[in-house]
């Protein structure tokens, strides 16, 4: 056992301090207490870490102390493992600073805010071709984890209304939600939180990594609430067949009279197929599809902290989850998991709709797709890696003329000649890199990368392909080509160094292990507290 394991650097501190011989209990200096920054050029005493101080210090050294703690964190730029969106121009900025302090819930006392909300979502409706976009249903949230509930819940309440309409229990089995096991984590929280069985499809390499219609077909039955199907796997970008998935659940509901809606999970995909890719059947356009889900802050280009939920229509939307509320000066509604809300990411969400336009997120998201598309090329090209991605693969169409020597008028900029997806690459060592250097894991990849300032995850796929480790990049607005470029280099010069033979694979294994240590247990159960692994990246505790 490494030795380090058994010093406590908060132990150390307090034993090395100054000590005082005036030492009072509420001033007095403490082990889990951080000293006033250079900016108080007079001030000696610690801050407490984890209790109130006794006496407070002033805003421009707070902000210093705090600032400077912060520059630990990673450059978001950098930042290719997370899908939000890390930058907008500075009038935004501007515009979110000015309405910081407003609450979206007092609708009495910010009515114009409210406008604003509403406008979102028919624009929203209007895009995804919703029945109605002028009396448009749906609902601000602080994300898609959040909307992805609230479409859950409408769905699982409706299926009680009907079974109880049937004179049928709703408790006996109870009722179940199916998915890929490629869900995001919010998916399953819904079914654990709200107490649905959550019926996972296996994914394999045939179904490209993501639910496999026909097999999903096998876990629906009469308790089913619904499907929900992903536009835009988290794991590979792939977006889920809604086409398909529909068409199987009508001839269901032509065989069996039971009908299953579909809830489509656009966190990413439905702010990129509506531009990138406007002929792909996904949205309202199909009946079986009552709710869609998107996240704002991802490719909806606003900054952390809002999503959105959209249904069909008003009759998908049970009244009794919609709160009449009277005590905030008039008479409003409310269906979402918390009350009060900023209103400012509802503000930068509306800025970018009307700043950049239909072309202007069409502009965005084929730029986004065709640096995804670069660095795809790129990292097949060096024999190294395979990527499982496809977004840079042309459509089948192209390749069978092309293999029949036809002549194509191909467009390479035109995203819609590719395979459908997220502006995301996810790749892994080649089966020869692999052969030949059997002792290099891909993890140490990761782990050198992230010495450069890049975060770039490896983790293991979905079941029944958890065996297979990949690493994934998200290519966002900020991910211009020339730090694709600067970023490919980095990938083949930590490639490069792992192959020479004086690589210290000792070392290397050290860095892994020092890149995992836990640096503050608060607030992680004990283990054995939480129920069994399900199987997908969304492990326990």
């Amino acid at each position: 056992m490494a030795l380090s394991k058994h010093i406590n650097p908060d132990r150390l501190i307090r034993e090395s301090k100054d000590k005082k011989s005036n030492h009072h209990h509420l001033t007095g200096t403490n082990s889990d207490s951080t000293s006033h920054p250079y900016g108080e050029r007079y001030g000696t005493r610690s801050i407490p870490k984890f209790h109130l101080p006794s006496k407070g210090a002033s805003a421009q050294t707070t902000y210093q102390l705090i600032h400077d703690e912060l520059s630990l964190d990673g450059s978001p730029c950098l930042n290719l493992a997370s899908f939000v969106h890390t930058w907008m121009p500075e009038p935004a900025n501007k515009l979110m600073l000015e309405n910081m302090s407003k609450n979206l819930i007092d609708q009495d006392e910010y009515p114009m805010t409210q406008q604003i909300h509403t406008r979102c979502v028919s624009i929203l409706a209007d895009l995804w071709h919703a029945p109605s976009t002028h009396q448009a249903i749906g609902t601000a949230t602080t994300g898609s984890s959040e909307a992805i509930q609230l479409g859950g819940l409408a769905m699982k309440r409706l299926w009680q209304e009907r079974r109880k309409a049937d004179g049928k229990s709703i408790h006996e089995p109870g009722p179940n939600i199916v998915m890929g096991a490629n869900a995001q984590v919010a998916l399953e929280k819904f079914a654990r939180y709200f107490e649905v069985e959550c019926r996972l499809v296996p994914i394999s390499v045939e179904s490209k990594y993501r639910l496999d219609p026909k097999k999903a077909m096998e876990y629906v039955d009469e308790n089913t609430i619904g499907v929900y199907v992903i536009l835009g796997s988290t794991y590979t970008g792939h977006y889920e067949p809604v086409k398909e998935m529909s068409d199987l659940l009508d001839e269901y509901e032509q065989k069996t009279g039971i009908s299953v809606p579909i809830h489509v999970d656009g966190a990413s995909g439905a702010f990129i197929a509506p531009f990138a890719n406007p002929k792909l059947l996904w949205d309202f356009k199909l009946p079986r599809v009552v709710s869609i889900n998107t996240s704002g802050h991802k490719f909806g280009l606003a900054y952390v902290g809002v999503g959105w939920v959209v249904w069909r229509s008003k009759e998908y939307l049970p009244k009794d989850l919609i709160f009449e509320l009277h005590y905030l000066g008039s008479v409003e509604y409310s269906f979402s998991l918390n009350f009060s809300r900023p209103a400012a990411p509802i503000i930068a969400q509306y800025f970018n709709f009307v700043h950049l336009g239909f072309e202007g997120y069409r502009a965005v998201a084929k730029d986004d797709l065709k640096n995804a598309r670069l660095l795809s090329r790129a990292l097949e090209k060096s024999g190294w890696y395979t990527v499982i991605s496809d977004i840079h693969r042309p459509k089948a169409q192209y390749i069978l003329q092309e293999s029949a020597q036809v002549a194509v008028d191909f467009d390479e900029e035109n995203p819609e000649n590719y395979e459908d997806g997220l502006p995301v690459v996810s790749f892994r060592f080649s089966d020869s890199f692999q052969e030949s250097y059997p002792e290099i894991q891909q993890k140490w990849i990761q782990i050198l990368l992230r010495t450069k300032g890049w975060i770039v995850p490896n983790y293991e796929l979905a079941p029944d392909l958890e065996k297979v480790e990949i690493l994934r990049v998200v290519v966002k607005e900020n991910a211009t080509e020339a730090l694709v470029d600067r970023l490919l280099e980095d990938i083949i010069e930590v490639t490069q160094d792992l192959i020479k033979q004086e690589s210290p694979t000792n070392a290397l294994n050290l860095l892994g292990h020092h890149s995992h240590r836990h640096h503050d247990s608060a607030g992680k159960m004990d283990e054995g507290s939480a129920f069994k692994y399900s199987g997908t990246y969304s492990k326990q505790c």
